[in-house]
């Protein structure tokens, strides 16, 4: 079992005041520890949605139906979900609709699984081939700037566009056991 401390994410505030500032009413998520405090949030703000995937890629599909009935929607995953989003991408690139992905990642800093690693590596690499702008954030100061401007190409430019938080931001997981 893995294990990020919930209570200590200075993350998660800002994520969720530029989420309500950019208008985003539905979030959709695989319950991941490292998104649990601003799921929280989310699930506690009543002006918004949120829908837990069984696989990421239903949550590319629920951004595009948002988006096609005038909602702004984002998706929070984990760098190992990104690989089951890569086909479900295309309908972003051929119908060139908004579409913003919060990615906690995995693979980087000290990161105790090795199952982690490959699409931690792959994750920038695949989303851009895909054509999905990346912005990553290493440094908290930098969040709110970042976030903003995500909101504002995605959703003013009809651009797709995934903030990747890095490990050492998140801070490294624990491994427990039980």
């Amino acid at each position: 079992m893995t294990t990020t401390d919930r209570t200590v994410s200075p993350w998660a505030p800002i994520l969720h005041a530029a989420l309500l500032a950019a208008d985003v009413r539905h979030v959709t998520y695989v319950p991941d520890a490292g998104h649990a405090r601003l799921i929280e949030m989310l699930r506690d703000t009543p002006d918004v949605v949120t829908t837990v995937l069984t696989t990421e890629e239903e949550g590319v599909a629920i951004a595009a139906g948002a988006w096609a009935g005038g909602q702004r929607a984002a998706l929070l995953m984990q760098s190992s979900g990104v690989g089951n989003c890569i086909n479900m991408l295309s309908l972003i690139a051929a119908c060139r609709m908004p579409f913003l992905a919060v990615v906690t990642m995995r693979g980087e800093f000290s990161e105790f699984n090795p199952w982690q690693v490959p699409m931690g590596s792959a994750t920038e690499p695949s989303l851009k081939l895909m054509g999905v702008r990346t912005l990553r954030i290493d440094r908290l100061e930098d969040l709110a700037a970042q976030m903003a401007s995500a909101t504002t190409m995605a959703f003013n430019g009809d651009q797709a566009i995934a903030i990747l938080l890095s490990q050492q931001l998140l801070g490294a997981k624990k491994w427990l056991k039980e």
